[in-house]
């Protein structure tokens, strides 16, 4: 069942988080985005609430990933770490 998911580690350097986070393969990285900022909305117990869309990077090369880029057209696989900011 979770073949359409990948496990990726999040950090969230504005609160200091980190999370083991499941994420869906055939999604956009907007998509994504939205997902993420609701799970660690509920993993804070509702501090992190940003004001306008983060962005997703590469934590290895520090780029951004593109909004519109489907999950599985990315380098992101399983045990990829990921920065939200």
């Amino acid at each position: 069942m979770m073949m359409n998911k990948i496990l990726v580690k999040l950090y969230v350097p504005i609160i200091g988080g980190e999370y083991d986070i499941w994420i869906p393969l055939n999604k956009r990285i907007y998509n994504v985005i939205n997902l993420l900022v609701k799970a660690v909305y509920e993993f804070s117990g509702g501090y992190y609430k940003p004001d306008t869309l983060p962005l997703l990077y590469d934590k290895l090369t520090a780029k951004p990933y593109e909004l519109n880029q489907i999950i599985k057209e990315t380098n992101i696989r399983n045990g990829s770490e990921i920065i939200l900011i």
